[in-house]
C-alpha cells in the first residue's frame, strides 16, 4: 500500500515538473515572439480596417435580401395554418354576431 502511495506522489511530482517546464517554455516563447506579434498587428491593421468596411457594405447589401427571404419562408411555413385561422375567424364572427337576451 505504501508503494502505491509513493508511486502516486512520484507521478504527481513528475507531472508538476513537466507543467512547470512547459509554463517556462511558453513564457519565454511568448516574450520572444511579442515584438513580432506587435509588428504584424501594426502592419496588418489597415487590412483589418478594409475588411471591416467591406464587411459592413456587404451586410448592407445582403441584409435586405435575407429579410425578404425570411418573410417568404415565414409565409410558406404559415400556409398550413390557414384552415385553422379561417375556422377561428368564423367562430369569432358567430360569437360577435350573437347578442345576449334582454331581461324584461
Amino acid at each position: 500500500m505504501v508503494e502505491l502511495v509513493m508511486l502516486v506522489v512520484a507521478g504527481f511530482a513528475i507531472v508538476a515538473a513537466v507543467m512547470i517546464l512547459a509554463m517556462i517554455a511558453k513564457s519565454v516563447l511568448w516574450l520572444v515572439l511579442l515584438p513580432l506579434r506587435l509588428l504584424l498587428f501594426v502592419l496588418l491593421l489597415p487590412l483589418l480596417l478594409v475588411k471591416l468596411v467591406i464587411g459592413g457594405v456587404a451586410m448592407l447589401v445582403v441584409l435586405p435580401a435575407l429579410a425578404i427571404a425570411g418573410l417568404i419562408v415565414a409565409g410558406v411555413m404559415a400556409l398550413p395554418l390557414l384552415p385553422f385561422v379561417a375556422v377561428g375567424f368564423l367562430v369569432w364572427l358567430l360569437v360577435r354576431g350573437t347578442r345576449p337576451a334582454r331581461l324584461a
